[in-house]
């Protein structure tokens, strides 16, 4: 399968950035052709230009300045997103990326008429995010209810590429992991990633 992992953490030296090299190395030991995308080392502008927000609902979309990024996407038939949960919630960057790249014409399709959009992603068969959280699961999952899994899951997989499977994959409590939890979560990484 063709796997582009997108990686958004701007230390190389995070825990985050282990977490990615992980999967890489389990999805190339697997078989799967990979293409790497670290926005930060890429220096990817999060920020929609004029040109980008001024045509958002025009027939044809102006996504000029991402075209490369764009590609990418098209090319990919499994995507892995390795990113930490800063205030319960994606960094800016990878927002940033689903805003530019998971375009008009690109990942979707307005309908005229005012419906719902179209999904164009029909290439995509599976999503996968590796994430972590500082706060303990609980907090996450019962207080919070995960507000960011629903709109990746919901709000962007399912509406562009509904064909295609989800997986979401969390370290918890990080703010008082200890090399020991963090060593078992990059073995669960290694393991599920082997088996993409």
């Amino acid at each position: 399968m063709r796997v582009q992992a997108v990686f958004a953490h701007p230390r190389p030296d995070s825990y985050a950035a282990a977490v990615h090299r992980t999967a890489v190395a389990a999805l190339r030991r697997a078989g799967h052709e990979v293409r790497e995308t670290d926005l930060y080392a890429e220096d990817f502008d999060p920020r929609m230009t004029a040109a980008e927000h001024a045509t958002f609902k025009e027939p044809v979309y102006d996504g000029s300045a991402v075209a490369e990024l764009t590609a990418r996407l098209q090319w990919s038939e499994g995507l892995v997103l390795t990113y930490p949960h800063w205030w319960f919630n994606m960094p800016a960057v990878m927002k940033g990326w689903f805003d530019r790249v998971w375009a008009p014409g690109v990942a979707y399709r307005h309908d005229p008429a005012g419906g719902s959009i179209q999904p164009l992603l029909t290439g995509l068969r599976k999503v996968t995010v590796l994430t972590s959280f500082g706060a303990p699961w609980w907090v996450v999952e019962l207080a919070m209810r995960n507000p960011a899994r629903r709109i990746v899951r919901l709000g962007l997989v399912w509406a562009c590429a509904p064909q295609a499977r989800f997986d979401y994959l969390a370290h918890y409590d990080m703010d008082r992991s200890t090399p020991r939890s963090r060593a078992r979560h990059l073995e669960r990484v290694d393991k599920r990633l082997g088996g993409f």
